[in-house]
């Protein structure tokens, strides 16, 4: 196809999208700002959180997958396991890319197009015939996984009243944490019993029943003008401290959680069978963690974020201890979980709020961030247990959000004295 004919094929869809939202429009009447039941979230937030889920369940499902699909397509698992790396440089680079060019366009029929393109990613995984093609689907996923994040932040601040941006926040993440919990063993299990493909043609489904959600629950957000590429670029320029904050935090939780099987089985004497169950719990301790978060962060919103993380250091520190007594260490890895996630709807909030010029771009940019943290975290833990041994990885993990926490409060201090002029 020509690159005229690709662009008359890009008009079209757009055209669709705003004949369906039309349609769609015209059997609702929505506004932002609209109250919803008292102490209820809008039904439109839970769309985002479908999507969430969606996105999740691509994201981590191939984890459990990396055998099938590395005999299915005949490469090592080494180079199956490139198919994780890939995704999250998709994420880390080209989403802030995408979201610079795109800023322009109606938010709602952004969203639109990042589910098609999150679907047609998918699709193409379903029947892609080489490694080649489903490395290229998982970037094309990719991409769609950032900034949908970063312009669903912004509907959903938007969606509700400023005292309940960080709680409608933490309900979007939500999708991600459920994921961990409920859709990724799901997709695992139906991946070993009815091959690979068949998980992301699940996937499939779950995008096109988020993209109908989007369709008919999501109002149209009245957009402020959009800042040049340049005042973008300024406003991001001024976040790097608290990126890296958040870089720092997601690293410490990779730099253990990556290797949390081998440390579990190894040190504390649990069984495979039994780690499985813990790490379910962890995904609970993880979605309390992020709703109390958002409760926590909306309440007050530095002090809040500052102390999870000084609860993060000082819940790392003593998994030191119980890592060798099997009922504390489960006991442990709850409520790591919980200050581990509670973290992500005050940071998401904060940079936000600070880059009022690039609520958007900032919003992608950071979890770009968070996916160099957990890439750096995977690394970080690699090293600690080939130079220093599995049981110091609670020691380096507990390191980061001490430094995330310094840097945190400078930022912090910074922010009130220009506040004080």
């Amino acid at each position: 196809m020509t690159q005229h004919g690709y662009s008359a094929a890009y008009k079209q869809l757009i055209r669709l999208l705003e004949r369906l939202e039309v349609i769609v429009m015209s059997h609702q009447q929505a506004a932002i700002g609209q109250s919803a039941p008292a102490g209820r979230f809008p039904i439109s937030l839970f769309s985002l959180t479908a999507g969430a889920f969606a996105i999740g369940m691509t994201e981590f499902v191939i984890m459990g997958l990396l055998p099938n699909v590395a005999q299915d397509l005949q490469v090592t698992i080494p180079q199956a396991g490139q198919l994780i790396t890939s995704y999250a440089m998709g994420v880390a680079i080209g989403a802030p890319i995408l979201a610079l060019f795109t800023n322009k366009l109606p938010q709602k029929l952004l969203l639109c197009l990042l589910m098609v393109l999150f679907i047609l990613g998918n699709a193409i995984s379903v029947i892609a015939p080489t490694y080649t093609i489903l490395m290229g689907a998982r970037i094309v996923t990719a991409l769609a996984h950032g900034t949908f994040f970063g312009v669903g932040g912004v509907i959903a601040m938007n969606l509700v009243r400023p005292e309940r941006r960080a709680g409608a926040i933490s309900v979007m993440m939500a999708g991600l944490t459920i994921a961990n919990i409920m859709g990724v063993p799901f997709g695992t299990f139906i991946g070993q019993q009815l091959g690979w493909r068949a998980s992301f043609g699940a996937i499939v489904i779950m995008g096109i029943i988020s993209l109908i959600g989007i369709l008919f629950f999501i109002p149209r957000v009245q957009q402020e003008k959009s800042a040049g590429i340049v005042q973008q670029f300024r406003a991001l320029i001024q976040l790097l401290l608290m990126l890296l904050v958040g870089a720092l935090g997601s690293g410490s939780l990779f730099t253990v959680f990556t290797y949390i099987t081998p440390l579990l089985e190894q040190v504390t004497g649990f069984s495979e069978h039994y780690v499985a169950w813990i790490l379910v719990l962890f995904g609970f301790g993880v979605t309390f963690g992020n709703i109390i978060g958002g409760k926590l962060a909306d309440w007050k919103l530095m002090p809040a974020l500052l102390g999870n993380y000084a609860a993060l250091a000082l819940i790392l520190i003593i998994f030191n201890f119980t890592v060798h007594l099997p009922a504390a260490a489960v006991i442990t890895i709850f409520i790591w979980g919980a200050a581990a996630f509670g973290i992500l709807p005050g940071l998401q909030l904060r940079i936000m709020t600070m880059a009022k010029d690039a609520p958007m771009l900032a919003s992608t940019s950071n979890h770009s961030a968070n996916n160099l943290g957990n890439a750096s975290g995977a690394f970080i833990g690699g090293w600690v247990i080939t130079h220093m041994g599995l049981t110091y990885l609670p020691w380096a993990g507990a390191l980061l959000p001490i430094v995330g926490l310094i840097l945190g409060l400078v930022s912090y201090r910074l922010d009130r004295k220009v506040k004080q002029r």
